[in-house]
């Protein structure tokens, strides 16, 4: 894993998460065609989620996320949401709209080798400020690296309005944007992030933020939330590795 990070950062020095802009859809769940020229592929249609996405560790779409006018929307305990493919270095795109005091997430190069996909994959958060207790403090606001790395205030739009994530992770560099606002920018392989992590509850889980590719999951933390315009584009040599499950 650490060699895959040292030959990433070599091999894909000319480009950098901060250089890397998404180019906005004329339509939601649609892609340019200038997203297209640059290799983006969309996850979701509005239509069917299933052709992209499956329950984490199962091999079918819960019911719990249905697709309600044009977006991905989570009713109940469905479990989390995970990608079938797996994908190592990638710009993700999301719009996301949380329910009045809700809480979810968005977590990348997570395994099912454990129980959950936090036990492995870093997560961007999604949340309203304003409402739940977690938005008292900037570690695990939205679009903060949830309990490692603050998010600035304002980036957030009040709940009822559709927030625009992104999330480029190129090797070891990781930088997130919340509506067009850098909330964290983080650097896997350096002494920083290490020591982070040894003092937070991630601590004991050893595989967390180790792992060269995964699938990117979309959290079930018990309230309604949605999710459109959903895209990737893998970057440099990578490629989706498709699901065995």
């Amino acid at each position: 894993m650490r060699n895959y990070f040292v030959l990433a950062a070599a091999t894909l020095s000319i480009i950098s998460c901060t250089a890397v802009t998404p180019v906005e859809p004329t339509a939601p769940n649609t892609l340019s065609a200038g997203e297209a020229k640059d290799g983006w592929v969309l996850l979701f249609d509005g239509k069917d989620a299933s052709k992209s996405f499956r329950g984490f560790k199962r091999t079918d779409m819960p019911k719990e996320w249905a697709v309600e006018d044009g977006a991905i929307v989570l009713r109940g305990k469905g479990g989390d949401l995970a990608t079938k493919d797996e994908y190592a270095d990638f710009e993700f795109a999301t719009d996301w709209k949380i329910a009045s005091g809700g809480n979810s997430g968005i977590m990348w190069r997570s395994s099912e080798d454990f129980g959950a996909p936090w036990e492995t994959g870093p997560e961007m958060q999604v949340l309203d400020d304003t409402k739940h207790a977690d938005g008292k403090s900037p570690l695990t606001s939205a679009g903060s690296c949830y309990a490692l790395y603050p998010a600035p205030k304002g980036a957030v739009k009040p709940v009822g309005e559709w927030n625009h994530a992104v999330i480029c992770a190129i090797g070891p560099k990781v930088t997130y944007t919340l509506n067009g606002v850098k909330t964290a920018e983080f650097d896997l392989s350096s002494k920083e992030w290490k020591d982070k992590v040894a003092g937070s509850k991630f601590a004991s889980m050893k595989a967390f933020g180790t792992k060269d590719k995964g699938h990117i999951v979309l959290q079930d933390h018990g309230d309604v939330v949605m999710y459109r315009n959903i895209k990737i584009r893998p970057i440099g040599a990578s490629k989706p590795t498709p699901a065995t499950k």
